[in-house]
This record gives C-alpha cells, structure tokens and sequence, in this order.
C-alpha cells in the first residue's frame, strides 16, 4: 500500500483537526472547569488558560459553522479563555476563522483573552503582505466587524521583518490602535531574530513563537529576554502538528523537517504504544507538556477542529509539569542534534 502523504494530504489532515489527537472517550466538560491552570500573561496583568486555542484549522477546513459554535462553547464552559486567530486564516468569502469565532461565542466576549493579527489585509495563510498603516488600520476594524467585538485584548504584527519593524510605522499603528480603543496591547508573532528585535523595542506586551520539542531555540535565546521585561508568552505548534502520526515523510515545510528529527531524537514517547496512547504519557501529551512546563512559558495555542479536543489536551497537561529529569532528557537530546538540525527556524 501506498502510504506516501503529499502536500494536499497533509492539508486535508491539518482541515480534518489532526492538529490534535484523536481519542475515544472524551471526558465530561463541565468537570474540567477546577483543573484548569491559568497563568499571568506578563505585563499584560491578564489571566489566560494553559491550554489555548489556536484558529488555523478552523480557516484552513472552512469549517462548518455549527462544528466550530460547538467546539468553542464545550471549551470555553470547560474553562479554556484564549483565543488566538489572524486575519489570514482562511478565504475571504468562506468561513474565515474570524468570522467563524464571532458567530460562535461573540455574545460570550466578556469570559475569553481575544487575539488576532495584522500584515495580510488581502492575502490568506500569511501571503499578500502589506505593512502600511493605512492597511492595519483597515484589517483591525474588519476583524472586530467579524469578531463581533468593539475590543481586541492583543493585536500581533504577523511575522513582519527587521527592516518593517525598524521603520517604525506599523508598531505607530497599532499604538494609534490602542489609543483608539479598539486594542489593549501590542504583540509580535514570528520566530528566531524577528522576535528577538521585537523584544529588545520594548514596544511590545507579547510575543507568540514558535516552541515544541523539535524547536527549542526559543528557550535559549527568547525567553531569558521576555522574563528580565515580563513580556507575555505564546508558543505556537505546540506539538509540532503532531507529525509523529504519518508513516512516511510530508512533503509541506516544517512538516517535513519535523518529521525527520523523530528519528535522531529518540524520545521514548515517539516509539511503540505512546505513539498511539492519548494520554499524559503518549505522545501528544508529553510533547505538550514539555512546552507548558518551559520556565517564561505562559500558554499554549494547540489548533483542532475537533469538538473536545480542547478538553483534552487541558486533561493532560494537567497530568502536571514533566519531572525536572524528563524535561532535561528531552533538552539534551535536542541538544545532541547538529547544529543546522536545531535551526529550523
């Protein structure tokens, strides 16, 4: 049989909610609420869920509405309040994930920490940049018309460079923004020297990078920096797509480049029963819980279109932190890797 997974297969994974894991027995929601952690967002003073909820699926499958207004209420009665969506996460005219939040839970905007980002007024999945102030201006007041919001908590720059950001007048904007009302505070999202450069302004309340066991640069280089200013923290592909899951190599970006350090990392929980257990101590958890139990690390968004997916990934993480001995073996086998191996980003 044919097992290879092309590009196109792989998006229709990522579309089909396998971001997360699928598990049978789901547990009960209501129940979850008092094991919830939540943590400070640095200087934002804000409380968000552990265990947060990353939009991208939604956008990228067009998600049927009544699939994600079910999957977000579960998770917000279940305690989950962060949220984090783009102004590129999906097609304009169909089922944008913006829009697809602001349908399900915009009469429930007082219990969730909202996010979105700017950049790509025009384009979709981070393509047709556009870094003018005028643009910001104009992607803010679409998003909160699709968010059913007059308030977004954080407004991220979605992944612009050194040079945008040296220039100065999308970070003037989103201050405009603030002064406006219409945001509460100032974030980045990129990775590697981007993030970094963005840090050092100081002009920025968060940053959402990237940090999961294949990428772990962050924990050296990012967050010494956002501790000593007690700036707010959001890690994204939290459990690297959970790549683990396909019997040969993806084709797509850091699908692939994930999927080939399985092998050189040797993590016992990538090997035999864990690969399929949803559990704390399966693969989806430990990977999960290696990033909430990082030093400076205060949420993580996981992507699903899976109603209950949300509950339990918060299930496993509160499992507890990893033992100070599982964390460090799962740092110094990434610390084995050749160098250009550890630079994904």
């Amino acid at each position: 049989m044919n097992t290879h997974i092309t590009r196109r297969e792989t998006l229709k994974l990522l579309a089909a909610g396998a971001a997360g894991l699928a598990v049978p027995g789901v547990p009960v929601f209501g129940a979850m609420r008092e094991r919830v952690e939540y943590r400070r967002l640095g200087r934002t003073n804000l409380d968000v869920s552990v265990v947060g909820f990353g939009s991208l699926s939604i956008g990228l499958a067009s998600t049927e509405q009544q699939r994600v207004t079910q999957l977000l209420n579960r998770a917000l009665d279940g305690g989950l309040n962060m949220i984090d969506t783009a102004e590129c996460y999906g097609h304009p005219d169909k089922n944008h994930s913006e829009t697809l939040i602001g349908n399900a839970i915009g009469s429930r905007r007082d219990e969730y920490v909202l996010c979105s980002k700017v950049g790509h007024e025009n384009g979709h999945f981070g393509q047709g940049a556009d870094w003018s102030s005028a643009s910001i201006h104009r992607t803010i007041d679409r998003s909160l018309k699709r968010l059913k919001t007059d308030h977004l908590d954080i407004v991220h720059l979605h992944g612009c460079t050194v040079e945008v950001l040296r220039a100065g007048e999308v970070t003037e904007a989103l201050k405009q923004a603030r002064q406006a009302g219409k945001i509460s505070f100032l974030g980045y999202s990129g990775s590697g020297e981007r993030v970094r450069y963005a840090i050092e302004t100081d002009d920025f309340d968060v940053v959402q990078l990237t940090l999961n066991v294949f990428e772990q640069n962050a924990i050296d280089d990012l967050l010494p920096l956002t501790q000593e200013r007690d700036i707010g923290v959001i890690a994204k592909r939290p459990i690297g797509n959970a790549v683990w899951r396909f019997a040969e190599r993806p084709e797509w970006g850091w699908y692939a480049e994930y999927w080939d350090l399985i092998a050189p990392l040797n993590f016992p929980f990538f090997k035999g029963d864990a690969l399929a257990d949803p559990g704390a101590q399966g693969a989806g958890g430990m990977a999960l819980r290696f990033v909430t139990s990082t030093p400076g690390l205060h949420t993580a968004i996981v992507g699903t279109t899976s109603p209950g997916r949300w509950t339990q990934n918060n299930g496993n993480v509160a499992a507890g932190l990893l033992s100070a001995e599982q964390y460090q073996a799962i740092r110094t086998s990434w610390r084995a890797l050749p160098r250009k191996k550890r630079e994904l980003a």
